[in-house]
């Protein structure tokens, strides 16, 4: 049975994290089977479990979450882009990939990025997260990696990617501007220049964006580009305590 269970979930597994999406497809009875079955399964190197939790299920889901240890961490909003119908704005900036900029020239953007963001911290740091990247998308990662520009200066990170497991489902790994980039009107043309990128040079169809629900701006960066709101989740996490030498460190950033 658990098999079927996770056929009807979306598991994504990085380098030392698991999320659980599309739970609303389980029976509360199907989830409560889920979990116990995913907290007896869960490989040795995952530090961090997240749950995002549809408003389908009672409360009493959540009691059982808090009692095996997990925390509400955020509520996140989900949006649909058809990218078909999504108009070009003529976003200008310059885009360079890993093919063009190295890797630590990208974290330094991406960290920069990630500074003062108003989603809530993530579990990992950015190296584990540039990891994660790499486990999940594999040698076509230096594709998504791209730092965006204007007149020069780098303002932040734009990493498209098709969903792995998908032929067209659009997503961005991450999506950010440094802070000295912020309020200055430039995030609704970025994002759209990154749904053309999606479109016509990874071939999706459509795009699926999230953000906390605490992050108006990018929100209002959704709205901007005719997306549309498809649900709102809670997220929940469970922070797993291994003995390895590593179990001192505290990561912050992250998916």
């Amino acid at each position: 049975m658990k098999e079927n269970l996770y056929q009807k979930v979306k598991k994504v597994e990085g380098e030392k994290f698991i999320t659980i999406e599309d739970t609303e497809s389980l029976s509360t009875e199907e989830f409560y089977i889920f979990i116990k079955s995913l907290l007896k399964e869960v490989p040795l190197n995952i530090e961090h479990l997240t749950i995002l939790l549809g408003p389908e299920f009672p409360s009493e889901v959540e009691d059982f979450l808090s009692d095996n240890q997990f925390e509400k961490h955020d509520e996140t909003v989900f949006y649909h882009c058809d990218l078909n119908q999504v108009q070009n704005k003529g976003g200008s900036f310059e885009l360079k990939s890993l093919h063009k900029l190295s890797e630590e020239e990208f974290k330094q953007i991406w960290k920069s990025s990630a500074n003062g963001s108003l989603n809530a911290p993530g579990s990992l740091n950015i190296e584990d997260q540039m990891e994660s990247v790499k486990k999940e998308l594999g040698e076509m990662y230096k594709n998504t990696c791209i730092a965006t520009f204007k007149d020069g200066e780098a303002i932040g990170v734009v990493m498209p990617h098709i969903e792995p497991g998908t032929k067209e489902e659009g997503r961005f790994f991450y999506f950010g501007l440094v802070p000295e980039a912020r309020g200055k009107g430039v995030s609704v043309g970025l994002y759209n220049q990154g749904l053309q990128l999606l479109k016509n040079d990874f071939g999706a169809s459509y795009s699926v964006g999230a953000t906390s629900v605490h992050n108006k701006p990018m929100i209002r960066v959704f709205d901007k580009n005719k997306c549309t709101l498809t649900k709102k989740v809670k997220v929940y996490k469970k922070h797993l305590r291994r003995d390895r030498n590593d179990s001192s460190h505290e990561y912050e950033g992250g998916r």
